[in-house]
């Protein structure tokens, strides 16, 4: 395999510009290895944040669902499951949970009433009004220590991978 391994430049033990061959995983290490430490910092976060939410009654599931929904009501299931990045049968039973404790409501998309869309409900806004200082509050201890200028380029620098993905999966850029 031959590529710009550049972005690996100093990491490698070797030459990333010269010798372009694939580098093993051991070479790169694993606490150099993106996704791998993705993996452990979702973990984590998702692992803190369960804790936190059974104080309120409320999943991991169900509290993505109202974030996502706080912030872009009237979603599809399909385009909810993409945003929380839940499976859509884990998302589908969330919502059906999350509808008889009256915090969203499913409804006819007025164009096309095969589709349905899913609103949150002031009961819902306010389920994770009450959750979110929590939900900040880790947030904040995740980037202690953190400045505006490193916080500014890893979100510049996830964007970025996260539109290569999605151009290497066929999607669209943006």
């Amino acid at each position: 395999m031959t590529g710009d391994l550049s972005f690996l430049r100093g990491v490698l033990h070797r030459d990333a510009d010269a010798d372009t061959s694939m580098p093993s995983l051991a070479e790169i290490g694993l606490n150099h290895f993106v996704p791998y430490l993705m993996n452990r910092i979702a973990a984590s976060w998702n692992a803190s944040l369960a804790e936190e939410l059974r104080k309120f009654d409320l999943t991991t599931p169900q509290m993505r669902a109202l974030a996502v929904l706080g912030i872009n009501s009237g979603l599809t299931i399909n385009e909810l499951s993409a945003l929380t990045v839940t499976e859509q049968s884990t998302m589908s039973r969330t919502l059906d949970s999350l509808e008889a404790r009256g915090l969203v409501r499913r409804r006819p998309r007025a164009s096309d009433l095969r589709v349905r869309e899913v609103d949150i409900t002031p009961a819902g806004r306010e389920a994770f009004d009450v959750f979110w200082p929590e939900m900040f509050r880790n947030y904040q201890q995740m980037f202690r220590g953190i400045g505006e200028d490193e916080y500014s380029q890893l979100v510049a620098t996830l964007q970025k991978v996260l539109r290569n993905i999605r151009l290497a999966n066929g999607g669209e850029e943006g």
